[in-house]
């Protein structure tokens, strides 16, 4: 961990020049950002995965430090970096494209890592790197092709399966009507944002746990997705109880702001049941190939 009083050491200068270069540049998005996209709630997350991506990065903030500096001759990498991150920020900023200034953060922070400590500080952060992609706002046309699709294959399994418990239920399209109550699924409860939210939640969580087994990660990177899915489903079905139990005003008060709760609550749960799963599984087959 990085010691605070020689953070201001001599020798880490050139940190702090780019530390304030980005900063100067980088703030007004940032601005932005927690003005507008960060504001809704389909991709509130980002503020969390900036926060998270800082956190990761910080912890490895010694083992940076203690890079090798990058040689001039070896420094091109770097500089090509840094010139295409400022860039994709010049056109982003000038056509007021969110998603282009963001990844264009990215894109500069390797390239200033490379520059100051090589190649070998962005292999060993590449997982806040690579984390830093979900604060990225996804384009509108690709959210609008992905979202309808999801919402309407969420309303139909939670309809199913609330009839299935019993209860009055019918759906045309992404419209359920439980009793006398009619709801429509939002992007917010099941769209593309949410998967992106939980994807990113799951693989965290991978990088926290830190698997041995190649095949346990991989095998539960690949199922968050329909994880991610079934927390979707458990949040529709959430909602539309508590609306059919306590009426309209519970189901878009307080309550729905909860449901969103249940939702990472429920992909946590699945997640970590499903890597128990995987690591009996994992046990079984060793013990399989020893015999």
């Amino acid at each position: 961990m990085l010691d605070i009083k020689s953070a201001f050491a001599p020798h880490r200068q050139a940190w702090w020049i780019a530390a304030l270069g980005l900063a100067a540049l980088y703030l007004p998005t940032l601005r932005d950002l927690f003005s507008t996209v960060w504001a809704t709630d389909e991709q509130g997350h980002g503020p969390i995965v900036l926060g998270l991506s800082v956190w990761l990065i910080w912890r490895k903030w010694s083992q940076i430090d203690q890079e090798a500096e990058t040689a001039p001759e070896q420094a091109w990498g770097g500089w090509a970096l840094l010139a295409l991150g400022l860039l994709l920020y010049l056109f982003g900023r000038s056509q007021r494209i969110l998603s282009a200034q963001t990844f264009s953060a990215i894109l500069s922070l390797m390239g200033v890592l490379w520059l100051v400590r090589g190649r070998g500080a962005i292999k060993s952060l590449w997982f806040p790197l690579f984390f830093m992609l979900f604060m990225v706002p996804l384009p509108a046309a690709l959210v609008d092709a992905v979202t309808q699709p999801m919402k309407l294959a969420v309303s139909s399994v939670a309809s199913d399966v609330m009839y299935a418990l019993g209860y009055p239920v019918a759906r045309t399209g992404v419209i359920l009507q439980v009793g006398p109550y009619q709801l429509l699924v939002a992007d917010a409860c099941a769209g593309l944002h949410t998967l992106f939210t939980l994807e990113a939640m799951g693989l965290l969580y991978l990088n926290v746990v830190r698997h041995s087994s190649v095949f346990r990660n991989i095998a539960l990177a690949i199922l968050i997705v329909p994880i991610s899915f079934s927390a979707n489903v458990v949040r529709v079905i959430a909602l539309s109880l508590i609306t059919f139990h306590f009426g309209d005003a519970a189901g878009q008060g307080f309550l729905h702001g909860f449901a969103g709760m249940v939702l990472f609550m429920s992909a946590l749960i699945l997640i970590i049941a499903t890597d128990t799963l995987l690591r009996s599984a994992t046990d079984l087959l060793a013990r399989r190939s020893r015999a």
